[in-house]
């Protein structure tokens, strides 16, 4: 009984060996690619081919182009809270929003966690993007906590509304005063930057 020809593959992009099981590698023209290479090279291409579009909307003078670019995806933080009182810690996924002015709490998790609410001396009317008022209402309470991220840790001030399902948003002033080094490919957020 012969041996068939042991065909030797090495990815033409990365220089991967035979390594990896046969189900991973791919042929084309240009040769053998491990399956990884070729998403990357396919995700690439859709991307320069939607960069093209946006450049040919820009060159026959369409102004905002802004309405064609889908987010790559929303970044979240996984981060401790602290009750100031009596130092209960409690787990919250907490959204980093560059379009929110301001950190909040949702009314509904705050209500359930036991914080202690502080009353606002003046209520903060709520308005939605399109300029209407907000069905959750006015802001009307704040809560103090600690937050712990990692190797950092603050106090944080934060409104109390009612967020749906989201538990925290942490806005532009969290993010200004951090500056979190944020990979977009993968949603981790680095605190390399942050000067407190």
């Amino acid at each position: 009984m012969s041996r068939g020809k042991r065909i030797t593959r090495q990815c033409q992009a990365c220089r991967k060996d035979d390594s990896l099981p046969t189900k991973e590698w791919s042929l084309d023209e240009q040769g053998w690619a491990c399956n990884l290479c070729v998403e990357r090279e396919e995700k690439i291409a859709s991307i320069e081919r939607e960069l093209e579009k946006l450049r040919a909307r820009v060159a026959v003078g369409e102004k905002d182009v802004r309405r064609m670019l889908k987010p790559l995806r929303k970044v979240w933080l996984e981060a401790g809270i602290e009750k100031i009182d009596n130092h209960k810690r409690v787990t919250v996924k907490a959204l980093l929003d560059s379009s929110t002015t301001g950190i909040f709490m949702d009314k509904k998790f705050v209500k359930e966690h036991g914080f202690r609410l502080e009353k606002l001396d003046q209520l903060v009317e709520v308005k939605n993007i399109d300029g209407t008022s907000n069905s959750g209402g006015n802001i009307t309470h704040e809560l103090e906590c600690n937050v712990f991220y990692r190797e950092h840790h603050e106090r944080l001030r934060m409104d109390v509304c009612n967020l749906g399902r989201t538990k925290m948003i942490l806005g532009i002033p969290w993010l200004a005063a951090h500056n979190p080094e944020i990979n977009w490919e993968t949603g981790e957020v680095k605190m390399s930057r942050c000067p407190l």
